[in-house]
């Protein structure tokens, strides 16, 4: 349970007024309820004559009496006087009038109880959710080539909702019945102590037996909430994958793959469920054991006519009183137990949640960043060294100097380390060694967002969102108006295909952009670094993917966008680059040649041979 209060502790703290609301309601309803019960001992009296005793009115500052007894001696007084006035059958409808009150009382202050939980419940979950976005958004790419999108898709949703169903849903019982369990046993105290300590014999192996389910629970559960992120990882990989999956006649392999996954999953749930389920019979056979035994107990104790410590015991509308508490508090105790049973569900559904949250985030931006809001001079890239994680080194000793207002091409073949190199400059990765400095200040220095807030991006695979088209375009823009937008559509060769579309620029392009051609998509990501106006734009094989007439028209897109702009561009068709100022041609994480087309040709190495191998 540690893990638990620590868990509110972080996420409970913003709604401390509501969480003292609901403790103070639930107060109310469970003293409402015990006063209402105490209405049942003059109604057996009065229904059985039990109570021949002469009731005096009493004086409330009467000496040596204590206020208690008489509050209790005037509270008969006055129904007896009544019943002498209205005859018997009057003041046990008065009696019943009273009881129904103070239920009416006690139901109200439960349902503002519950309804002030409500916006608990729902902000916790809320919170926790856009923690782990929030998270997401802050983690380097790299970490995410480490884990699989389904499992990151199944903490957010399913482990999430595990969190609320299994411990938000819990927090109502964990405040509302302690409180009952409290209040219920003062009651017992008050009535009688020496059938109380009976009581209080049965509570700790109550608790133990609940507790070493629990925690077993919680393992199980574990295993189960990482099946499922399986199950979640093979559904993301089927649905990216369909096309190919059909090409190859695979749906029976991807089909058995996903009932064995599944299969699994069920049997561990079965035995999750089974557990859970365990609590209320559990529960129930325990407290009724309970209430055989103090019944036997205190009818043994009645019959004698004194109590086991000798002294007078209780009468027995009080007693059949007590057992009404004793039943009562049963249900707050069979609440609590199935709290406790699902709090370690969530708590094994948190601890996957917590590994995306804690996850160690090596892109950190220092304490005072350097501020910058222009690029004036160039880029300078000094002896940059780079491995992912433990693997081989993917750049070693790169070192090469980009001038403001430059057209740089990278080429080299495929694993040559050039997306990586790339990846350097606006910190998705930092080197292992080296330095990547931009106007003389290294970008480690840099503010993150003043660094990549420089630069527009154009990749071979076009990324874009489940959105509108002005929307895709004005993507990182605040305020961006459609004269702006129609304008970066112009210069991108996007405005004509656009307004052929039944929306115009109100049109969705469905997710990733489906709905539209390789070359339109790569258009409007253009549009959209257009529209950034960025000083220093980087193209990663922009024009790899399309056909001719699309490179074509996406060519000269890039052309208007490159001019006057700071340009890093990788290519594999050194067609697209011969007019850079300088390429730099990458093998094996190195630079081995550096110059323009023309040098590089007449050079007679690695370029040329590349060169050659395109033209044939």
């Amino acid at each position: 349970m540690r893990d638990f209060f620590r868990m509110m502790r972080r996420y409970a703290t913003p709604y401390a007024p509501h969480l003292a609301g609901a403790i103070l309601l639930n107060i109310l309803s469970g003293v409402f309820n015990v006063f209402s019960f105490t209405i049942i001992i003059p109604m057996l009296n009065i229904l059985f004559n039990l109570d021949s005793k002469a009731y005096e009115f009493i004086a409330w500052d009467t000496e040596g009496m204590s206020m208690k007894d008489i509050i209790i001696n005037n509270a008969y007084y006055g129904v007896y006087n009544y019943m002498t006035i209205h005859g018997a059958v009057g003041a046990l409808f008065l009696l019943a009038g009273l009881f129904a009150g103070l239920t009416l009382i006690k139901t109200s202050c439960y349902f503002g109880s519950s309804a002030v939980m409500i916006p608990i419940r729902t902000g916790i979950v809320k919170d926790i959710r856009m923690e782990i976005y929030r998270k997401v958004l802050s983690l380097p790419i790299g970490f995410f080539s480490e884990e699989r999108k389904g499992d990151i898709m199944a903490r957010i949703s399913g482990d999430v909702g595990e969190v609320e169903n299994s411990i938000t849903a819990s927090i109502e019982m964990l405040i509302k019945d302690p409180i009952l369990i409290l209040i219920y046993f003062g009651t017992f105290l008050y009535i009688s102590p020496e059938l109380t300590l009976f009581v209080m014999v049965f509570v700790p192996a109550f608790v133990y037996i609940m507790g070493v389910i629990g925690r077993q629970l919680r393992r199980q559960s574990l295993e189960a909430q990482s099946l499922w992120s399986d199950t979640m990882a093979q559904i993301e990989e089927t649905l990216g994958g369909l096309r190919i999956i059909k090409a190859f006649n695979a749906e029976k392999k991807m089909d058995s793959r996903f009932e064995s996954v599944t299969d699994r999953m069920r049997r561990k749930y079965n035995r999750v469920n089974t557990r859970q389920v365990l609590a209320h019979p559990v529960s129930e056979f325990l407290g009724t054991i309970m209430i055989l035994i103090v019944l036997c107990f205190g009818g043994v104790i009645i019959i004698r006519g004194t109590g086991f410590l000798g002294k007078d015991f209780i009468d027995a509308p009080t007693f059949i009183f007590f057992m009404i508490i004793l039943y009562s508090v049963m249900a707050p105790i069979k609440e609590l137990s199935r709290a406790v049973y699902g709090i370690p569900k969530g708590l094994a559904s948190m601890e996957r949640i917590n590994k995306i949250l804690q996850a160690d985030n090596p892109i950190a931006e220092k304490e005072n960043p350097v501020r910058i809001s222009s690029f004036e001079k160039g880029i300078s890239i000094k002896n940059v060294s780079f491995r992912y994680n433990d693997s081989r080194e993917v750049l070693s000793d790169v070192s090469f100097e980009i001038g403001k207002g430059k057209r740089i091409a990278i080429v080299g073949e495929s694993g040559a380390g050039k997306s990586t190199l790339v990846d350097l400059i606006p910190r998705f990765y930092d080197p292992t060694s080296g330095s990547i400095e931009i106007d003389g200040h290294d970008t480690r220095d840099l503010a993150i967002a003043d660094l990549r807030a420089l630069m527009g991006n154009v990749n071979q695979d076009a990324i874009l969102f489940n959105d509108t088209i002005f929307n895709n375009i004005a993507f990182g823009v605040e305020g961006a108006t459609m004269e702006q937008v129609v304008a970066a559509a112009k210069i991108a060769n996007a405005h004509e295909f656009i307004m052929e579309k039944e929306g115009g620029y109100e049109s969705t392009v469905g997710d990733r952009g489906v709905k539209l051609s390789g070359g339109q998509r790569q258009r409007i990501s253009i549009a959209r670094a257009i529209l950034k106006n960025p000083p220093i734009l980087i193209l990663d094989e922009a024009t790899a993917a399309l056909d001719t007439e699309s490179e074509r028209a996406v060519q000269e897109a890039l052309e208007r966008l490159m001019s006057s702009r700071t340009t890093i561009a990788i290519a594999h068709r050194l067609s697209t680059i011969r007019d850079s100022d300088e390429i730099i041609v990458m093998k094996d994480g190195m630079v081995v040649e550096r110059g323009t087309h023309e040098e590089l040709t007449a050079l007679g190495g690695y370029y040329k041979r590349l060169n050659d191998m395109q033209q044939l």
